[in-house]
């Protein structure tokens, strides 16, 4: 990865040997994500997670002599649909061969893009609406695995490896950012955001815990205020959103405390151990000239017709950002995480239907945000939208609401069925009445102490309400009443 290709996370402070100094780290993402098709890239061998090893297989995916790859065109349509939601401008490209001897490819190369990849100059906006640049989204083939046996999994202490062809030729789009991000924070919001991206499109599962997804991130540190980047290590292949955020702060703290007491920080690249919280040294960082990169002879460059890119343009679901601009509209008020959760769990077309439906913004967003953090089940919208609307008639409280709302979750039906179901009956505002003014005088002490002004009995007193009524008084009610008798 070039230079420049280098993405940014955030200041963090450091001391210098001559007093303090404020450090900056910058961090550069490579997403590498496999393609949601049935064959591979270059045959028709399945692409699926698991299976025993060296099943899914065949003589292009071993490179054996006289194979020749035949380019998937599912897999160029989900690398043009990333590209599109992404913001990149589609271009002709050209494949071309990256030489390694590793024993996970047998024809030691890998068949990729390099200086003419399919995806270039786009940008994701991260959730609080900062945007970062996208370098490059370029199509390749995934490699084999390589198992290590013996010890803790490593290559220094195996007593010998093995080989799991399954995944080599998988095919891939890596995803390149720019400098731009300043934290790890920032860092775990663009690999979250990219998910999303990636499995709204249909190009990907994401599922990093399959290697589906996975993460490399281009580590240094500068001055606060410069505009050098300093020398980086690479991590490689990160596999969760927290193992990214630990990574990042401990490669910039390693490289801080080298650059303070005078000692330079060589280019690496870097294996994350997660057990142990820290990284260690792999090997010096390759450069691109020690791939030997040439144009791939077996595939002819890849032309996509304006009108194909327009038809698949033409067939993107709404985006992450673009659900969460809309969402934000019905609701103004909502908090912005809020509204990125409600995202996030494919909550919004229910709350925006409800909210169209006659049910109360807030609450809609409140039963969505922090009650249905299992998913809507059987919910509908118009159920959602009638159970609002007999909060609001106050003909249920907050805590009966929530019960019924699990009920409807989870075997639909309607709000006034469903409360029937449990029992629940607004009190009649006289009964209420009686039964507060009852137990402010069995509680002579404690209402005294509350018309005194001790506030922290209102609690004790909605408690009593709640318990003699077994949860059916509405507890803003309660406390209404409370004041009212206390002036």
């Amino acid at each position: 990865m070039s230079a420049d290709a280098l993405g940014v996370p955030g200041g963090v402070p450091g001391l210098g040997a001559g007093g303090g100094t404020e450090w900056e780290t910058v961090v550069g993402l490579e997403v590498h994500a496999e393609l949601a098709t049935e064959t591979k890239l270059f045959s028709a061998s399945r692409n699926r997670f698991g299976g025993e090893p060296n099943t899914h297989i065949d003589p292009v995916s071993l490179g054996l002599p006289g194979s020749l790859p035949v380019l998937n065109q599912k897999a160029v349509e989900l690398a043009i649909r990333v590209g599109l939601a992404l913001n990149c401008r589609i271009q002709r490209s050209v494949f071309a061969r990256k030489n390694y001897f590793y024993p996970d490819m047998p024809k030691d190369f890998q068949i990729s893009q390099y200086d003419q990849p399919i995806n270039v100059e786009g940008w994701l906006e991260l959730p609080t609406g900062k945007r970062v640049g996208i370098e490059r989204a370029h199509l390749e083939e995934d490699t084999g695995k390589t198992v290590h046996v013996g010890g803790a999994g490593r290559i220094h202490e195996a007593g010998y490896s093995l080989v799991d062809y399954n995944r080599a030729g998988v095919p891939l789009v890596e995803i390149v950012g720019r400098p731009e991000l300043r934290s790890a924070e920032e860092a775990r919001q663009y690999v979250a955001e990219l998910r999303a991206i990636l499995v709204a499109v249909g190009a990907s599962d994401g599922k990093m815990e399959e290697g589906s997804l996975r993460v490399d991130c281009n580590v240094s540190v500068r001055p606060m205020g410069s505009d050098r980047l300093g020398t980086r290590c690479e991590i490689k292949n990160v596999n969760s959103l927290r193992s990214l955020g630990r990574a990042i702060e401990y490669e910039a703290r390693r490289q801080i405390d080298q650059l303070t007491t005078g000692r330079p920080v060589e280019q690496q690249t870097r294996h994350w151990d997660e057990h142990a919280g820290r990284t260690h040294a792999l090997r010096s960082k390759e450069e691109d000239y020690d791939y030997r990169y040439f144009p791939e002879p077996d595939l002819l460059p890849l032309d996509p017709s304006p009108a194909w890119v327009e038809e698949i343009r033409q067939g993107l679901p709404p985006l992450p950002r673009d659900r969460r601009l809309r969402l934000a509209k019905a609701v103004p008020s909502a908090d912005a995480g809020h509204i990125a959760l409600a995202v996030e769990r494919s909550l919004d077309d229910l709350a925006l239907a409800a909210i169209g439906g006659g049910g109360a913004p807030e609450r809609v967003m409140t039963h969505v945000v922090h009650n249905l953090a299992d998913g809507a089940g059987m919910l509908a919208a118009e159920a959602l939208a009638g159970l609002v609307q007999m909060e609001e008639a106050q003909k249920l409280t907050a805590t009966q609401a929530k019960k019924v709302l699990a009920v409807l979750a989870g075997k639909g039906g309607s709000p006034e069925q469903a409360a029937q179901q449990l029992g629940f009956e607004a009190m009649d505002a006289g009964e209420l009445e009686a039964l507060v003014d009852s137990l402010t005088a069995e509680h002579a002490e404690e209402w005294s102490r509350f018309c005194e002004g001790d506030a922290k009995l209102t609690g004790f007193f909605v408690g009593q309400v709640m318990k003699a009524t077994r949860g059916r008084a509405d507890g803003k009610a309660v406390t209404e009443l409370l004041n009212a008798r206390r002036r």
